[in-house]
């Protein structure tokens, strides 16, 4: 496998994880649930801090 091929896999995989990620948070404080830690961190968000928000 080229190393193109490589990064182009990562680079759409990372996206999927971002926008499930994103999904996901949403969901969540729409019905007033904490996000995962997890899908947070994926979008670079810290969660001590997201626990500041409220």
């Amino acid at each position: 496998m080229s190393v193109q091929k490589k990064i182009r896999g990562s680079a759409i995989g990372r996206a999927f994880a971002v926008m499930s990620a994103a999904i996901s948070v949403s969901a969540a404080v729409e019905n007033h649930r904490r996000p995962t830690n997890r899908d947070l961190t994926t979008l670079g968000i810290d969660p001590k801090a997201f626990d500041r928000l409220g």
